[in-house]
């Protein structure tokens, strides 16, 4: 797409790109992703097509957003236990290229080594979580014959009648967001038609005394619990914090304002209570609608309320401003007691346990750069070239992850402390598994800044995504980023494909193509267009 625009020989201006040649040659790359987006799905022997090309073979969907083997579910983090048994990595030219239609296609996941389908208890018996992950991305980069086939089973297999239980946060991002997002880029009904049943059928997990969501649901039966592990049976913020975006544009579409009043409450619930320190604990119990165990993270368990405030804010044309309050006073919080500077001068932000600061920094977390700069231009008073500062810091630091790394690819955790700066320490955080947050804030930093050198971070990631975790089914997590020679997990996770690659594509891409005036991204980067005052329901008017 990049490419094409070159050759037709549209201008860019000198101010936005001041590339050099080599910097060329680096968005020409950017054509070579959609290139082989096709053979994601659908050339069952691309080896030809794609040899020496990045990107050549299937996106999965990840066992849980929380580590590489599932084990513990729940928001978009968690401990990091170990990941799958790993298996040696084929050489880099291997005979062929698998394709997600040829081993895999229909389910939710595939193992990329072992060349097989797979599916996590996170979608209960739901089926093709990583056709409906990638809708946007295939319309996006203009693959429509592509994109026609994944239409095609969703209108014939895309079934939600089923006796199972499902992790509501992880079905509403991917499955409601993913659907969302398709029926306003394309327009095509089926795909509001399946968003809005599925979201009724997520309208059970509401039923607590507060109003606070369960983390899971039986979509049957429609009854819910919490993860046993969540402190005390607490409800989890960056779960039940993040559904706003998805159902407000589900009461537009169906007119059930059940949706919007759902989400509201959870407001209502949040405000009633004090703030340590102006800070959101991790837990809340949904029964009696208490803080659990206080541990504030801006990582996993916490991360994407935050995010969703802002962004509600913005989807609604600036019109939220609960949500816009909620935001930047809990950013001021996160400043006050949790963003830090290394002795090295690396700002990070750490997390907060009972009073007390753990130095220590997650790969989730780096998505918090791209937020704060989405954030600056509404900042209050005169804090808005303050926050564009701490959120180029914030970048720079994730982006020492990586390079102090034998992979150049980030830990899933990094420290600063025992002499040690954004290197992680512990074994169970040194695995990578394809993760898009470091990417996403390039992307934000670059549409914000114009700066060349995220541009050129991106490349370093691409280079080492090609190098160490390009197997010849697809793409794999490594298990240790310190290691020259690490094993692999055998996961390519849906977010790669959701996110991971639309970022690189959007870092390389032109600022109109999905401007952020017109467009918010929802937490597994499926674009929702802003809702401007009355509007109707057709697509193309909501923009």
């Amino acid at each position: 797409f990049i490419l094409r625009k070159w050759i037709l020989g549209k201008s860019v201006s000198a101010t936005s790109f001041r590339l050099t040649e080599k910097f060329i040659l680096l968005l020409v790359f950017s054509a070579f992703i959609t290139l082989c987006f096709g053979a994601i799905f659908f050339l069952p022997d691309s080896s030809k097509l794609l040899s020496g090309v990045f990107f050549r073979s299937s996106a999965v969907e990840t066992n849980t957003r929380t580590g590489p083997d599932g084990s513990e579910p729940g928001s978009a983090g968690n401990d990091g236990r170990e990941a799958n048994p790993g298996t040696p990595k084929p050489g880099r030219d291997g005979p062929k290229s698998r394709s997600y239609r040829r081993y895999a296609w229909g389910s939710n996941e595939l193992r990329p080594v072992s060349k097989q389908g797979h599916s996590s208890n996170l979608f209960g018996s739901i089926k093709g979580a990583t056709i409906v992950d990638a809708l946007d991305t295939l319309f996006i980069m203009e693959m429509s014959e592509e994109f026609n086939a994944a239409t095609e089973w969703v209108e014939k297999n895309l079934d939600f009648n089923v006796n199972a239980e499902v992790s509501v946060f992880e079905v509403n991002i991917r499955f409601v967001g993913g659907l969302l997002s398709a029926y306003y880029l394309s327009g095509k009904e089926v795909f509001r038609q399946k968003a809005v049943e599925l979201g009724e059928k997520l309208l059970p997990a509401f039923r607590t005394s507060t109003g606070i969501p369960w983390a899971l649901l039986n979509l049957k039966s429609g009854v819910g619990r919490n993860w046993p592990w969540a402190s005390g049976g607490s409800s989890i913020l960056a779960e039940y914090g993040t559904l706003h975006l998805e159902f407000m544009h589900l009461s537009k579409l169906s007119g059930n304002q059940e949706f919007a009043q759902k989400v509201m409450n959870i407001r209502k619930v949040l405000n009633r209570l004090d703030k340590p320190q102006g800070l959101y604990p991790n837990y809340l119990n949904p029964n009696s609608g208490q803080w659990g165990q206080h541990h504030v993270s801006v990582g996993g368990l916490g991360d994407s309320f935050y995010e969703y405030l802002l962004k509600a804010w913005l989807m609604s044309d600036k019109t939220d401003e609960e949500g816009k309050k909620m935001y930047y006073d809990s950013l001021q919080a996160i400043e006050t007691s949790l963003i830090r500077k290394s002795s090295g001068g690396l700002t990070y932000i750490a997390e907060w346990k009972g009073g007390l600061l753990e130095h220590k920094m997650g790969h989730l977390t780096c998505f918090a750069g791209g937020m704060i700069a989405l954030g600056a231009d509404g900042a209050p008073g005169d804090k808005t070239g303050h926050q564009m500062e701490l959120a180029a810091e914030i970048a720079r630091t994730c982006h020492e992850s990586y390079a102090r790394t034998a992979l150049k690819l980030g830990p899933e955790a990094f420290r600063f402390d025992g002499g040690v700066e954004a290197i992680a320490t512990r074994q169970n955080e040194k695995y990578f598994i394809l993760r898009p947050e470091v990417i996403e804030t390039y992307m934000y930093m670059w549409r914000f800044t114009h700066d060349p050198k995220y541009r050129e971070w991106g490349w370093e990631a691409v280079q080492a995504l090609e190098r160490h975790c390009k197997v010849e089914g697809g793409y794999s997590g490594v298990r240790d980023v310190y290691s020259s020679n690490p094993s692999l997990d055998d996961v390519q996770q849906s977010f790669f494909l959701a996110e991971t690659l639309k970022y690189l594509y959007l870092l390389f891409s032109e600022d109109d193509q999905l401007p952020f005036d017109h467009w918010v991204f929802n937490t597994e980067a499926h674009p929702l267009p802003v809702i401007r005052k009355e509007q109707t329901d057709r697509p193309n008017e909501v923009e």
